[in-house]
């Protein structure tokens, strides 16, 4: 038996090579300190304390301080012990990380159910309503009591009373995906409570392993392709390259001095016309 704490980070859902959609829970795993070793000895029992989160000095009593000494660490906001454990394995003030599990491992998640408030029969027990219509006014009311004796509700009769903020274990989830560089781990199905609440990992009760699941990582694949793109693509320079000419020099100077003499033929033609019309104005 083996276990480690962790918050809900929330979920999403990862895709096989073979094509198919697994959803999963991300619970984001931060150093779990352990502050105690209980042995039977003293105490009756063999269990592991670990402790997450800091808690400031100031804001924490006398005892809690003189606790995490003990193991030399500050005083933590959330304790829970594991029992079950080889505590050999363990020493006081070891930091534990998400390496105490790996991919294809089945375990049971335990946390707090979201809390519902105040409901009725139909939403917390899952009754049946009543009837609509036809002049009943029995919709949503919890039924009978019970028989005419003994003249008492009997324990366990389903009446409306507070919903959620119970302490759920979810068994035989199999880890997907354990990452320590980035302080997560990966659990199939869904996860009790809301996001960013205490869940305890534990090895499962009923035991097994599976063959770990091969996941295709986005990040990873769009890398590659960048990478890819990056290389197949050569970069083209344009030369400034002079373009070829099929003509002659003799053709060119021809040509030139053709252009030549009909700008002349131009210029003369328009002195003639502009002569006459100043010999007028004079006149």
């Amino acid at each position: 038996m083996k276990g480690i704490l962790g918050r809900k980070a929330g979920m999403t859902q990862v895709f096989t090579k073979e094509g198919k959609v697994i959803p999963v829970t991300v619970i984001e795993v931060v150093p779990n300190i352990v502050t105690q070793i209980k042995t039977k000895e003293l105490d009756g029992y063999e269990a592991v304390q670990l402790g997450i989160v800091d808690r400031k000095e100031k804001n924490a009593t006398k005892a809690s301080i003189g606790h995490a000494k003990k193991a030399n660490t500050n005083p933590k906001r959330f304790l829970k012990e594991i029992r079950d454990v080889n505590i050999a394995d363990y020493a006081l003030g070891q930091e534990l990380n998400a390496s105490v599990f790996a991919a294809g491992e089945i375990v049971d998640v335990t946390g707090t159910s979201k809390g519902k408030g105040f409901q009725g029969v139909i939403k917390r027990h899952g009754q049946s309503e009543g009837p609509k219509t036809h002049g009943s006014r029995y919709h949503r009311r919890p039924g009978s009591m019970g028989t005419m004796r003994p003249m008492r509700v009997l324990k366990g009769k389903n009446l409306a009373g507070h919903m959620g903020c119970e302490t759920v274990t979810v068994q035989n989830l199999e880890i997907i995906e354990v990452s320590v560089a980035d302080g997560y781990i990966l659990v199939s199905g869904n996860v009790p409570g809301p996001k960013n609440s205490l869940v305890l990992i534990r090895s499962a009760v009923k035991g097994g392993t599976v063959s770990p699941k091969e996941i295709i990582s986005f990040e990873n694949s769009v890398e590659n392709v960048i990478e890819e793109s990056s290389t197949d693509v050569e970069p083209t320079t344009v030369e400034n390259t002079p373009v070829e000419d099929d003509t002659t020099p003799e053709e060119t100077v021809s040509e030139e001095a053709k252009t030549e003499e009909a700008v002349e033929e131009t210029s003369t033609e328009e002195t003639t016309e502009s002569v006459p019309d100043e010999e007028k104005a004079e006149a």
